[in-house]
């Protein structure tokens, strides 16, 4: 019986290919910095499209990162508990910003980090092998749409140039 369970458990493990856990693993380190930067544009925003933005990535990627966590546990794999080194300096650069000098680097941020993320998300629902992560990225790639498109907006309401 034990041999059996432990094939099952690597059957399993199988199912996570390289590719799998890291988009896994990069959604989430990505989807806990929408987070935080969020929390930080509802506090340090001056405009009120970037204030309502940040609240939305807030509750979004809330979601978001619950879903995967559930999925990441089914399937046996281990997710980041803080941010990457990138998103840690990005957030701590945009600690040090206010008004609009703050709504002008968190657009631009967010547009170059959701035009990213828009790409992540659809090779892994058109390639991904593990049908859990498939599925996420399906369900969460209109959402991250709408997220780039809202961004693009305000970025312009407030003035910041997107970089490509």
């Amino acid at each position: 019986m034990g041999l059996l369970l432990t094939g099952y458990a690597l059957a399993q493990q199988g199912t996570n290919s390289t590719a799998d856990t890291k988009f896994a693993k990069e959604a989430a380190s990505g989807g806990m910095a929408e987070v935080q930067m969020g929390q930080l544009a509802v506090q340090n925003a001056s405009n009120e499209q970037v204030k309502k933005f940040g609240q939305r990535m807030v509750d979004d990627h809330s979601k978001a990162n619950d879903q995967l966590k559930g999925i990441a546990a089914k399937d046996n794999i281990t997710l980041p508990s803080e941010l990457d080194a990138k998103d840690q300096a990005t957030l701590k650069r945009l600690q040090g910003l206010k008004g609009t000098a703050f709504d002008r680097a968190y657009m631009q941020d967010m547009v170059k980090d959701h035009q990213h993320d828009v790409s992540d998300f659809q090779k892994e629902a058109s390639n991904g092998s593990n049908p859990d992560l498939k599925a996420f990225a399906s369900q969460t790639l209109p959402t991250l749409q709408e997220h780039l498109k809202m961004a693009q907006d305000a970025s312009s309401a407030v003035g910041a140039m997107s970089k490509k």
